[in-house]
C-alpha cells in the first residue's frame, strides 16, 4: 500500500495544532484543539483503509477501479467519529456559554490550596490527619510539632500505689 504523503503531512499538522491548543488555558481554544485532534485522526483512518475503490456493495463494479471495492471499516469509523466530535463540540459549546454566564472569562484559574497540598512532603506524617500542627491560613508545615490535644494528654499518667 502507498500512502499519500500529502494526508498524512495534513494529519500530523492538525494533530500537532490540536494538542498545542487545547494545553491553553481558555476553553475556547481546548473545543478548537478538540476539533483539530478529530479531523487529524479521522484523515488518519482514511489513510488506514487503504487505496480508494469502487463503493464497498458487493457485486457492484465501476469503470475505474473494476471489482477492487474500498474498505468499509474506515468509511464507519470515520462516520462515527464525525458524529461523536460534533456531540461534543455541541457538548464543549455549551460548557464555554454556561462559563461565560457565570463568570464572564473563559480563562480557567490555578487553584491556591491545591498547590499548597501538591508542594505536601510525601512522608505520611506530613498528611493533614496525622499532624495538627499546620498553619491553618496556608496549610504549610510549622515547627511548633504535634498538638492533638491539651497539655493534660501528653503527661504521663500517674498511678496511685496505695489501691
Amino acid at each position: 500500500m502507498v500512502a499519500n504523503l500529502v494526508l498524512l503531512l495534513a494529519a500530523g499538522t492538525l494533530i500537532s495544532a490540536g494538542v498545542y491548543l487545547v494545553l491553553d488555558r481558555a476553553m475556547t481554544k481546548m473545543m478548537l484543539g478538540l476539533m483539530l485532534i478529530g479531523n487529524g485522526a479521522n484523515l488518519l483512518i482514511l489513510q488506514a483503509g487503504g487505496p480508494a475503490g469502487s463503493p464497498p456493495i458487493v457485486g457492484r463494479e465501476s469503470l475505474v477501479y473494476g471489482d477492487k471495492i474500498a474498505d468499509p471499516l474506515a468509511q464507519g469509523m470515520i462516520l462515527t467519529a464525525i458524529v461523536i466530535s460534533m456531540a461534543m463540540t455541541a457538548f464543549i459549546l455549551t460548557l464555554a456559554y454556561r462559563q461565560y454566564r457565570y463568570r464572564t472569562a473563559d480563562v480557567i484559574e490555578d487553584d491556591i490550596e491545591d498547590a499548597a497540598i501538591a508542594a505536601r512532603p510525601a512522608t505520611a506524617s506530613a498528611a493533614p490527619d496525622h499532624d495538627a500542627s499546620d498553619d491553618p491560613s496556608t496549610g504549610r508545615l510549622t515547627s511548633g510539632g504535634d498538638a492533638f490535644g491539651p497539655r493534660s494528654f501528653e503527661a504521663p499518667v500517674k498511678v496511685d500505689e496505695d489501691d
